[in-house]
């Protein structure tokens, strides 16, 4: 039989918190952060529920596709350069190079 890792280096009240109530801390670049029953709790102490995770992500995902079209868009407005030409004409002259003295 194999015995777990945890067991050899924590008391009997950390074996409880850990199994029980999943507190368990985090290592590597996780380190500070820790598992608290269901939620990821910071070093500063705010809890990330699952869902929380989840909807951070997916506005991390649309703000990213947000940006992706501005820039495109921007790019886009760069590249392209037309030319205006306004002229001011009376309506008299229009309507009589458009439809002669005669119909008017």
């Amino acid at each position: 039989m194999v015995e777990c890792w945890h067991c050899k280096d924590e008391t009997p009240a950390e074996h409880y918190d850990r199994i029980i109530h999943n507190r368990t801390p985090l290592y590597g670049p996780w380190k500070g952060w820790r598992l608290a029953g269901r939620d990821l709790v910071s070093p500063h102490g705010e809890r990330f529920s699952p869902k929380r995770l989840e909807g951070l992500a997916w506005r991390q995902a649309l703000e990213q596709r947000r940006d992706a079209a501005r820039a495109r868009n921007a790019q886009r407005k760069a590249v392209r350069q037309d030319v205006v030409t306004v002229l001011r004409v009376r309506n008299s002259d229009w309507h009589a190079e458009r439809f002669g003295n005669r119909a008017g």
